[in-house]
């Protein structure tokens, strides 16, 4: 039986995929998230057809601990679950006579951004093939599960039917700013964010930790002063995450956390999400500043140069008014 979208599609729920689409390879190359260093599917092979798009959602029970070593380890657990299902998805399509290869999960590049990109946003590949659309702090958001996902890519020669990019947005934007309130660094910017605050939080011991404090156990004069510098809890944070990952691996929750997009949201975190500790009145204030902004339509620069493309073109309506929705 020759394959087609609709077979893949099946396969990959049946393998444990809670969401996929497809996104055409050539509109991927069309539209680059960032022009001047083009995540796009041509650099990886130029004989890509076609990008399959998968996510798994991250158990919201796990957003509800105190301790970020639960999350961490759950999205591990999360990942390699989206190892396995991405190869066997990959030796499907093969199965039908086309090559196919899962893209590096979480990768980065030096050479892209200083390593805070890799050859594909797989994100953007997500909201390309119709999963969902990119959220206030840039995280992926889909109906399903909003932020609380992860998603990865297959990559093939095979020509198969793409799926449509939603327009309209599913993140309130603005007048929600609830990821805004809850950052712990204030790393959220007006549709953007600020990496390198977020990475204090979400890598306490990741690479710039570890470059700091090797380099100042080289410096240290003597054996004492080395010794010294062994004591302190960053080298044991270290360890620790080369160990277990805990506090090197990427996610503060935060963000996640709150986001009321997702329909997992209302079932399993609303009452234990409701308040928001980190929300301060300065917060709030530059909340409202953003929302005049927009209201009186001055330029947003998170969504200048096309980058409206993955916000969602059409803007933001409430479930009760979306298409479909029974009056």
């Amino acid at each position: 039986m020759p394959l087609t979208a609709e077979i893949l599609k099946a396969k990959a729920r049946e393998l444990g995929a809670d969401g996929v689409g497809i996104a055409d390879a050539a509109v991927l190359n069309a539209y680059p998230p960032d022009p001047a260093y083009p995540q796009i599917p041509v650099r990886v092979s130029p004989e890509i057809r076609s990008c399959v798009a998968f996510f798994k959602r991250i158990p919201a029970g796990a957003f509800r601990a105190r301790d970020n070593a639960c999350i961490h380890h759950v999205d591990q657990l999360v990942l390699r679950e989206m190892d396995r299902v991405g190869y066997r998805i990959a030796r499907f399509i093969e199965e039908h006579d086309h090559w196919a290869f899962q893209t590096a999960a979480q990768e980065t590049v030096w050479e892209m951004k200083s390593a805070s990109y890799g050859y594909l946003s797989t994100r953007h590949v997500a909201i390309e093939a119709g999963l969902g659309t990119i959220g206030f702090e840039l995280n992926l958001l889909t109906k399903e599960a909003g932020p609380r996902c992860y998603t990865t890519v297959v990559l093939t020669d095979a020509e198969l039917e793409p799926d449509g990019k939603l327009t309209e947005q599913l993140c309130i934007g603005e007048p929600c700013s609830r990821c805004l309130y809850s950052c712990p660094p204030d790393a959220v910017q007006h549709w953007g964010l600020d990496k390198r605050r977020c990475a204090t939080f979400a890598q306490e011991f990741g690479f710039s930790t570890i470059l700091r404090v090797f380099s100042g156990f080289v410096g240290a004069n003597g054996g004492e002063a080395k010794l010294d510098t062994l004591a302190g809890h960053e080298w044991f944070g270290i360890w620790q995450g080369l160990l277990r990952v805990v506090g090197a691996f990427g996610d503060c929750p935060r963000c996640l956390a709150v986001c009321p997009v997702g329909e997992d949201y209302n079932q399993f975190l609303k009452d234990a999400q409701r308040e928001i500790p980190e929300k301060t009145d300065e917060k709030v204030a530059r909340a409202r500043q953003l929302l005049g902004i927009r209201k009186r339509g001055e330029p947003i620069r998170g969504m200048a140069d096309g980058r409206v493309r993955w916000i969602g073109e059409d803007g933001y309506r409430p479930p009760s008014r979306r298409a479909g929705t029974p009056a």
